[in-house]
């Protein structure tokens, strides 16, 4: 029997709301309204998984090995991990680069996520900064090797996923080895006992089922580190155009964006009735810095004050009241900016493989 299968009723237990991608890997996202909480609860949250889940007899029993162009290779227990080190928590986004692929055409190479693939958690762990210094990072340290036991589905002998990090980027204070979600061990759903926790950056960065961290003198080319994946183009390309991978570059922050969580598209108002709009609106590297709302599909822009941060890479709510005057059909759009004014576009861009969507969302329903 094929292990998504086998990991299927899991799946509807743990996260019964969770739309199933029909897919060879679990990979799953939630209806949008169940996004509609500052910190998402864990069976809400999405599932991406490029290949079968490892199985963990004893998450105790697990060891982190750090090792490569450092002075000391260590391997660490999880218990080794809590004792040595400061625990802290990073409030943080965790999303897909390809969320919201769907809405892009012609249609992309990769999974159709919708616009669920996205959520906010409380991670706790350990800053990965503390362990390279604890190993003593060599001068000619350039990127992080991660290293995970989930296997290729078609090909049980190599790496679902093997990716890293700039060195830069591994030595900030934001990034954890996390080994809790929301006050909670971290599920095996998303990674548990260990995994990276890498702010701004798309999930594919933040690997799971951490085992092992090599540190490289040149950038990491291990599984979904080559090609085209989880890369941009330096320029546009047309659908059908031949893909030169020199071209594209490794996707180093997420951008800015809004999500309404509320209502949901097919919504029905009463004409002279409030209804509140809301949602969330995050960035990367840059600090998101505010949200305009429009009413009347683009025609007038409303600017929403954003909500306190729990964080620098946690999302903000924003909340408006519309009352539609007259009876007729409503499209709500939200569209954030960023410090630097990095707006969401209205039309995005394609590109061959459908990442970093970060076109305005549009709701639409009826006021009666």
């Amino acid at each position: 029997m094929p292990r998504r299968l086998i990991e299927l009723p899991l799946l509807r237990r743990l996260k019964p709301g969770l739309y199933v991608h029909d897919e060879e890997a679990l990979n799953a996202e939630p209806e949008i309204g169940l996004l509609d909480q500052d910190i998402t609860p864990v069976d809400a949250f999405f599932i991406r998984n490029n290949g079968a889940l490892p199985e963990i007899a004893n998450p105790e029993a697990w060891t982190l090995t750090l090792d490569g162009e450092v002075e000391r290779s260590c391997v660490w227990t999880l218990d080794a991990l809590r004792t040595s080190f400061e625990t802290v928590t990073e409030t943080a986004v965790l999303e897909c680069a390809g969320n919201g692929r769907s809405q892009f055409s012609p249609p992309t190479d990769g999974l159709p996520w919708r616009l669920g693939a996205v959520g906010c958690a409380r991670w706790t762990g350990v800053r990965l900064t503390d362990l390279l210094a604890h190993a003593g990072v060599k001068p000619g340290a350039v990127y992080t090797a991660h290293h995970s036991p989930d296997r290729a589905i078609k090909d049980e002998t190599k790496p679902a996923l093997s990716r890293g990090l700039p060195i830069g980027k591994a030595l900030g204070e934001e990034v954890l080895v996390a080994f809790a979600m929301n006050g909670e061990p971290l599920p095996r759903l998303h990674g548990g006992p260990l995994r990276v926790v890498a702010p701004g950056y798309p999930g594919s960065a933040w690997q799971k089922w951490l085992e092992r961290i090599e540190i490289r003198s040149v950038e990491h080319d291990g599984e979904k580190m080559r090609g085209t994946d989880y890369r941009l183009p330096r320029r546009p390309f047309k659908p059908g155009e031949p893909l030169d991978p020199g071209q594209f570059e490794v996707i180093t922050d997420m951008p800015v964006k809004a999500l309404i969580t509320a209502p949901v598209a097919g919504f029905e108002v009463a004409a002279g009735s409030e209804i509140e709009i809301r949602g969330f609106a995050w960035s990367g590297a840059i600090p998101v810095a505010g949200v305009q709302v429009s009413c009347d599909g683009g025609a007038n822009w409303r600017e929403v004050v954003l909500g306190p941060s729990e964080g620098a890479f946690a999302w903000r709510r924003f909340a408006i009241r519309f009352e539609p005057a007259v009876p007729g059909p409503v499209t709500i759009i939200a569209r954030a900016y960023d410090e630097h004014g990095n707006v969401q576009p209205l039309d995005m861009p394609w590109n061959p493989r459908g990442y970093c969507n970060n076109q305005a969302q549009q709701v639409k329903g009826t006021a009666r």
